[in-house]
């Protein structure tokens, strides 16, 4: 019996955005909790499973992406994305994760994001190929500093998992995000269907991402999980209010 569903709650309210994820691969490390915790919004501490949380590279291609019911953006609303990110929890139980950076190729939609969210979105040259069941990513930051942070992941793609486990769900099944944005902490909630997650090796790996988000030495131990999903399509509804 897992404590994560992979099934989110009704998304209330209006849609803020809508998008498609895809080439998605997640490679996780487990840390004790007193690592990140200064790392966290206000009003958030560590999630954890097992007396541990975990910190997440994670490579993928954004599609499609628009405002509320409305069409795709054109260009702008199609590249390549690699975030590093942390759990939490509030004081309402809303389990999310709270982003330490997001490398993106379009450089309007990093300045955008950051002014609208807050969110830490960087400007980087990256790409996307993938081979039958190999998927290679790369990635370099222009701005903001670090200039030149990044690195190259490459994993092989396995079978489909049928039955997550535990581990699995806690590090997938996240409907939501924690930021902070003009003295306040945010919760950003997002809907979509469940996860259609494989199992992946990872074939090489040369980073400086997560070091960079402020983590140094992690990405030299091997991580505790690698995963790799087919796309999903996902809605963000509007932000709210977390009780500090």
């Amino acid at each position: 019996m897992t404590t994560f569903s992979p099934h989110p709650a009704p998304l209330a309210g209006p849609r803020l955005m809508r998008q498609v994820w895809a080439d998605l691969t997640f490679v996780h490390w487990a840390v004790d909790p007193d690592r990140v915790a200064h790392l966290l919004p206000r009003g958030t501490v560590p999630d954890e499973l097992g007396g541990a949380t975990y910190v997440g590279l994670i490579p993928f291609r954004m599609q499609q992406a628009g405002f509320g019911r409305g069409p795709a953006i054109p260009y702008l609303g199609d590249f390549a994305e690699t975030n590093v990110r942390l759990y939490s929890v509030d004081g309402q139980g809303r389990h999310g994760v709270v982003f330490r950076s997001l490398e993106t190729s379009r450089l309007v939609a990093a300045v955008g994001a950051r002014l609208a969210f807050a969110t830490p979105y960087t400007w980087a040259r990256m790409r996307i190929d993938r081979r039958d069941d190999v998927v290679d990513y790369t990635t370099r930051r222009r701005w903001p500093g670090p200039r030149g942070a990044g690195g190259r992941l490459t994993a092989r793609i396995g079978d489909r998992i049928t039955d997550p486990s535990e581990l699995d769900l806690f590090l997938t099944a996240r409907f939501g995000l924690h930021t902070r944005w003009a003295g306040q902490t945010l919760w950003i909630p997002n809907h979509h269907e469940p996860w259609p997650l494989r199992q992946a090796d990872l074939l090489h790996l040369d980073d400086s991402l997560v070091a960079a988000a402020g983590l140094p030495g992690l990405v030299d131990v091997a991580p505790a999980s690698v995963l790799h999903a087919d796309p999903v399509r996902t809605v963000f509804g509007l932000p709210q209010r977390v009780r500090t």
